[in-house]
């Protein structure tokens, strides 16, 4: 009996030392086939607050790729190691900015950030589609308010100035001006940003994505440039837009950007979708909020390629929507992006598909004869 309780305790040793180093080391197969399928044990938010507080507390893979000279891209005169950033909605508060980092991404979004701290919609707000590999989401903008991410973001960039951070401005549920709220988002944050985002396309906030229209979308780029320009730091602004818009929208938009008055600096495509393809499996399908995730690629990057003909390739363009792979990061940038964003996949696979993305895009331009991935933006155009 002895022997087998040594045997036992050798074994049970034996496999936690394993999966310790398989988990810190950051094994792909390891994550993607024991580790995530734990977290997926986990209800979809739990699982969501969980990831970023470990990410917070610096439990996160060994980092050992070093990117390669031909991931690295210029964009707005800052220089990015790598074109792969975690998208807005995954860090919604500014805690897990230097996890981030240290898992290899080249860039990281925050928020989305709202002037006064609110709730969000009532729980349950998201739904994981696992056979689909996609998520459904209704938060509804729960944030913890300007005030306190400003305090994170000085606090982090004292600590490392290296790091390229965006922050994504959104507006109260119950505000009687969406402008003065983004606004204000510009004057309480826009100096700790690399880039600010007017978030104008989440399905979760009543009236939000009517800010798209023609009129409206001049008159707060107008308002929120004015603001921008006031700060010393005068980061580019972008706007970040839906996937479901009609031929008309995407030329009112294309054209209100290019617009001298209210020229933006680039471009985010695309938030998530109110679509449900007929593809979708899962019972959670009919769950109210946007969809994320392996269904969205294809209109993401229909998106991006229609969206950069119509602006002639002359704004900068963060493609998201979908990104699994190497190859669905590469498809963005030849439809036009310069830059890319992930978020629903490391939910499914895990901080070390950052890395096997950078290993694939790095192959990728090769073997199409580019030196760098600045060459291959908007190759589909040519």
């Amino acid at each position: 009996m002895g022997k087998l309780r040594s045997a036992g305790l050798i074994i049970t040793s034996g496999s936690a030392i394993f999966a310790s180093y398989a988990a810190l080391s950051g094994n792909q197969k390891f994550y993607k086939q024991c580790l995530m399928p734990c977290f997926q044990l986990l209800d979809a938010e739990t699982a969501h607050v969980l990831g970023v507080k470990m990410l917070s507390f610096g439990i996160v893979p060994f980092k050992t790729y070093q990117d390669p000279p031909s991931l690295t891209t210029s964009v707005w005169g800052r220089t990015f190691s790598n074109p792969i950033g975690v998208a807005a909605g995954f860090d919604k508060h500014a805690e897990a900015m230097e996890g981030l980092r240290k898992i290899g991404f080249g860039f990281i979004e925050v928020g989305s950030v709202t002037p006064l701290p609110q709730l969000g919609n009532p729980k349950p707000r998201v739904f994981r589609l696992t056979e689909d590999e996609a998520v459904i989401n209704r938060y509804g903008f729960n944030s913890v308010g300007h005030p306190v991410v400003a305090e994170r973001m000085k606090k982090f960039r004292q600590k490392t100035e290296k790091s390229i951070v965006g922050i994504n401005l959104g507006k109260n549920k119950t505000s009687t001006s969406a402008v003065d709220d983004y606004v204000l988002g510009v004057e309480c944050l826009g100096d700790f940003a690399d880039y600010l985002v007017v978030n104008v396309s989440s399905p979760n906030t009543p009236g939000l994505r009517e800010l798209q229209g023609k009129k409206q979308l001049q008159e707060l780029i107008i308002n929120v440039l004015k603001a921008r320009d006031s700060l010393l730091s005068k980061p580019p602004v972008l706007i970040k837009i839906a996937p479901d818009l009609t031929s008309k929208d995407k030329k009112d938009i294309a054209d209100v950007v290019l617009d001298p008055k209210s020229r933006v600096d680039g471009l985010i495509i695309s938030n998530t979708t109110i679509s449900r393809p007929s593809s979708l499996k899962s019972q959670l399908k009919s769950e109210t909020g946007g969809l994320s995730g392996k269904p969205v690629t294809d209109l993401s990057t229909d998106t991006i390629r229609e969206m950069y003909k119509l602006t002639n390739g002359s704004l900068p363009i963060i493609g998201v929507g979908g990104v699994r792979s190497g190859h669905d990061a590469y498809d963005k940038i030849k439809a036009g992006a310069s830059l890319v964003q992930l978020y629903t996949a490391m939910a499914f696979m895990g901080p070390p598909l950052i890395t096997t993305i950078k290993k694939d895009l790095h192959k990728l331009i090769r073997e199409d004869g580019f030196k760098n991935i600045t060459e291959a933006v908007g190759n589909d155009h040519r």
